[in-house]
């Protein structure tokens, strides 16, 4: 997903979830070979916008992982708890758009 994408979409799926107020807030993680990192995300959401081949993203609403076999769809929409792991042994960046809903 594109970050012109995921802008647009973002807005689409704010209103769809009847949530009228965020912040939007850009997050690039470098990954280190091999690194697995945990993010806690629970009324947030976190979009993954140009994905690398070789990292994992899981939460408790969806998989993104181009090595995956089983599943039948990969998810750009994650909250919950998010799990990242860098399958390469390169770093890696990851950029998510995080999306914080103004309570």
């Amino acid at each position: 997903m594109t970050i012109n994408l995921a802008l647009e979409y973002i807005s689409k799926r704010m209103c769809e979830l009847k949530i009228r107020e965020y912040h939007l807030r850009f997050r690039h993680l470098l990954l280190q070979p091999g690194e697995q990192r945990e993010m806690a995300a629970h009324t947030h959401l976190f979009y993954l916008v140009e994905p690398p081949g070789d990292v994992r993203v899981e939460s408790d609403v969806g998989l993104f992982d181009f090595t995956e076999t089983l599943t039948g769809e990969m998810q750009y929409e994650h909250r919950g708890k998010l799990t990242i792991t860098n399958l390469s042994a390169f770093f890696n960046h990851v950029r998510f758009i995080q999306v914080i809903p103004k309570i």
